[in-house]
């Protein structure tokens, strides 16, 4: 497939999309019923719906019954921990075998054209990005992830929380699994602003940021106190009247939606002449520039304090222009 019929590349073969990237429709001046139609799709489909079905199949083969999460037991904690491993593994492994290992689409659709294991970094340990993150994300991430797990289900179970059953509030519920996204993108902004402030980013941020060209593994490779700061999102469902099948899902969404930003390419490529998009540039642009694109455009936030990029020349010229003011303030 030829990836110039979507985008370009510079001299150094960097590739740029050929769309600017945008916020979310319902931001937008003038408002359009059509781009917001054309928008939904995008919407669900193929994260959102397939981090909410892993979230159900969790619910349904995975959760031990009620009676057994009230007690914290070495048993159901391990088994929770093995899953989710294996979980991750599977899904993050997939990428990084079909785009990174056997490089099924070469270059075609990569940000940046170099593959990190091609260029080993003293920065990272073992001198591999992969091994690195591959570590930080099975000795830290998971367990973290499935701390926070255990101890919202143990709350559930225990009766603590505004809980509703399925059949008690199902057009809040309904409407509640509609926006788990934006809860999500509203947390993330809000930590990934404290964490990029000088200390937390020196001493918590930084690990993330060693990968300026992100891979799938590269997804979790955090500081455990970003780990816990990421997988909080989860504890809104302690205070907002919720099901444990949503705050699973807001789990996942955190958990498994890590790779689509991380992955590296614009596109993945399906057979011969179709593509899925991983919405990754606007996340890319942030590793590559890290002062620019702290949430994903659902919520505007980025554009309300001036750090949107939109992945075009203009937006280079912005944030240049931007962190030049930002200087001169430090200096007088």
């Amino acid at each position: 497939m030829d990836d110039t019929a979507f985008g370009t590349r510079n001299r150094r073969g960097h590739y740029r999309p050929k769309a600017a990237l945008e916020i979310a429709p319902f931001y937008r001046r003038p408002f359009s019923w059509s781009a917001l139609l054309a928008w939904v799709p995008g919407y669900f489909l193929p994260w959102n719906v397939l981090f909410a079905v892993t979230a159900l199949l969790w619910w349904v083969f995975v959760l031990p019954d009620r009676e057994i999460l009230k007690t914290l037991a070495p048993g159901w904690i391990l088994w929770l921990l093995m899953v989710n491993a294996g979980a991750v593994l599977l899904f993050y492994g997939a990428f990084e075998l079909r785009l990174y290992i056997r490089r099924a689409q070469g270059t075609r659709f990569k940000f940046n054209p170099v593959f990190p294991a091609d260029r080993p970094a003293r920065t990272f340990a073992f001198g591999r990005q992969d091994l690195d993150n591959i570590a930080r994300t099975f000795l830290s991430g998971v367990p973290i992830w499935t701390s926070v797990q255990v101890g919202v289900l143990w709350a559930w179970a225990n009766g603590y929380g505004p809980w509703l059953d399925l059949d008690a509030g199902p057009l809040w519920l309904a409407a509640f699994a509609l926006v788990i996204p934006a809860v999500h993108e509203f947390h993330f902004y809000c930590i990934h602003r404290l964490i990029h402030t000088p200390w937390l980013y020196r001493h918590v941020h930084a690990v993330h940021h060693k990968a300026v060209n992100p891979s799938p593994w590269s997804s979790l490779a955090m500081h455990p106190v970003e780990h816990l700061l990421y997988f909080s999102s989860m504890l809104y469902h302690l205070v907002l009247p919720s099901h444990p099948l949503l705050a699973l899902y807001q789990l996942h969404f955190a958990g498994f939606g890590a790779i689509p930003g991380h992955v590296g390419f614009d596109k993945m490529e399906v057979g011969a002449s179709r593509t899925i998009d991983t919405h990754a540039y606007g996340h890319y642009l942030h590793h590559k520039h890290f002062e620019v694109n702290y949430g994903d455009g659902l919520i505007p936030f980025d554009k309300l304090f001036g750090t949107w990029h939109d992945g075009t020349d203009a937006g280079d010229a912005e944030m240049r222009a931007r962190l030049r003011r930002s200087a001169d303030a430090r200096r007088r």
